[in-house]
């Protein structure tokens, strides 16, 4: 090495064993490789995968999310820092995903996204599937990744967007039609031969990692993985070995070793350097960390509400379902009727903001009638969990094939931040008009968390609008104010948020009296709308 790594002392041992299935050639070579402790599962790589999902505590009645992404941005909407991306680099089959699992593991933290570079092979010619069918394409050349979806994948996980993912698949040295979409990285770990061979894509990680495994060792493990997962003989393994996977390591893998803030031999078996990679990706988290709500809770509550506030008209009928549905002696029965008339009167209201254009029609008399059609593409809802399900029906009743997609934001009772738990939202959405529905806002917290996810996903702020039954003036302005083309569409808008940050007079929990729950106790999970307020 020309230089020494910026934290110094690192020495790894160990190595990492392979799973026993495979053909006969394949387990002949399973006493070459040096064993470790038990209990490690193979690695699969049949077809490259990039999946990140919550921890999640399932029993036979229901599924608890044990973990949340705390706000990825500040009180205007915007996010303050990128996501802290870590390089892994090193040889074919020196265990860098191994070294990178063992990470994501230590870490314990949730929304840790894994990017593989095996994904960005090129698309090949009909000329080089050939070569490849006969071990004559060099995959291990810079030429064979697509470093411009690479560092635009990586510059947008990085600013808190959302990514499609190109799924290889080795066995047919091809892309599978289907892409797999990557969100909500608050760590990416990137990893692959060439992660340290251009020059842009080094600005973007933040910590660069090198696993130097012993030759021979990779060899046998390349051998292993190739014949069992991907179907190739074993001269045809070698042949290719020694005539791309070799050379290129000598040329263009070796070498970038010298840019390593961290170098670690043979793989994974020294905790002491995990140990040491951990403590400084939580030391970056920590710096990260950002406190929203006790920002809304002091900005922005002295101005008049927003143009993009539409409030539904307080007529005797609306105001009598209020009085019924705010009333503490109202039965549940009752609560769920009248709820349910008011967010049908709202999404009914909320309609009436979507684009309309004219059009004629001819009616069965064989008149022309000049009337109005919706200029929108498709409208897409998203329900803020879990009060805000409780809107789905009466969408679903006037928007005929609406799409529908779900957002689970609870508060973390520690910090009293919200925390993102689990979304689901439909393919493409970016070209919809998303109606967000939670039944109560408080301090806008959730409202806010929920918008951003939107806007990660490519959906244009102006396609937005945020529905409620009940929202405190706090909220509205903390929304108004972060998204200011966001639109904003309740039947009922309250002064004042208590120090639990409940709305005054209010509804109580929505969630609760709307499922008959029992009410949970004051600062906990669930507040306004069962959901983060």
């Amino acid at each position: 090495m020309s230089s020494p790594p910026a934290y110094p002392g690192i020495r790894v041992s160990g190595c990492w064993s392979l799973g026993t299935e495979g053909s006969s050639n394949a387990e002949s070579l399973d006493r070459l490789l040096p064993t470790v402790g038990a209990g490690r599962s193979p690695r699969k790589r049949t077809t490259s995968q990039c999946k990140s999902e919550p921890p999640l505590l399932r029993t036979s009645k229901r599924t608890i999310y044990t973990a949340g992404r705390p706000p990825w941005y500040n009180e205007h909407g915007t996010q303050s820092k990128e996501a802290f991306a870590i390089g892994l680099g090193g040889g074919s089959a020196s265990g860098k995903t191994t070294v990178a699992r063992m990470i994501i593991e230590a870490l314990d933290v949730p929304w840790v996204v894994l990017l593989s570079m095996d994904s960005f092979y090129k698309v090949l010619t009909r000329q080089q599937q050939e070569q490849a069918a006969h071990n004559n394409f060099n995959f291990d050349h810079p030429d064979a990744f697509d470093f411009d979806l690479i560092i635009s994948t990586l510059k947008k996980l990085k600013q808190g967007k959302s990514v499609k993912v190109p799924i290889y698949d080795f066995t047919t040295h091809s892309r599978k039609k289907d892409w797999k979409t990557l969100y909500g990285a608050n760590v990416i770990i990137f990893e692959g031969i060439m992660a340290f061979a251009d020059k842009t894509l080094l600005e973007l990680l933040d910590m660069k990692i090198f696993v130097d495994t012993d030759s021979d060792i990779r060899l046998v493990r390349r051998l292993r993985r190739d014949i069992s997962e991907r179907g190739r003989d074993i001269e045809g393994v070698i042949k290719q070995y020694n005539k791309f996977v070799k050379p290129a390591f000598d040329q263009y893998i070796q070498p970038t070793m010298r840019v390593a803030d961290i170098v670690v031999p043979r793989g994974s078996g020294n905790t002491v350097a995990i140990d040491l990679i951990v403590q400084h990706v939580h030391s970056q988290l920590e710096e990260r960390e950002l406190s929203v709500r006790a920002a809304l809770a002091s900005a922005h509550q002295c101005h008049p509400l927003p143009r993009t506030l539409s409030v539904l008209k307080s007529t005797p009928q609306v105001r009598g379902m209020h009085t019924i549905i705010r009333d503490k002696e109202t039965s549940r029965d009752e609560f769920i009727f009248y709820s349910k008339r008011l967010m049908r009167l709202l999404i009914e209201h909320a309609l009436s903001f979507l684009p309309f254009q004219d059009c004629v029609v001819q009616t069965p008399q064989g008149q022309d009638y000049a009337g109005k059609c919706y200029a929108g593409k498709q409208i897409t809802g998203v329900s803020i969990l879990r009060a805000g399900e409780t809107m789905e029906p009466a969408l679903r009743a006037v928007c005929k094939d609406v799409r529908i997609g779900t957002i689970l934001i609870q508060t973390n009772q520690l910090t009293g931040e919200p925390e993102l738990h689990y979304l689901r939202l439909p393919k493409d959405i970016s070209d919809d008009h998303v109606i967000l529905m939670d039944c109560t806002v408080s301090t806008g917290a959730a409202a806010m968390m929920a918008v951003r996810v939107l806007l990660d996903h490519d959906v244009p702020e102006d396609k937005i609008f945020l529905l409620s039954l009940l929202m405190a003036e706090m909220g509205v302005h903390s929304v108004a104010y972060a998204f200011p083309r966001v639109r904003i569409i309740t039947t009922a808008v309250d002064k004042r948020v208590n120090d639990l940050f409940r709305i005054i007079p209010g509804i109580g929990n929505f969630g609760d009296r709307y499922f008959g729950t029992d009410a949970v106790p004051d600062g906990s999970d669930e507040e306004e709308g069962g959901s983060a307020g």
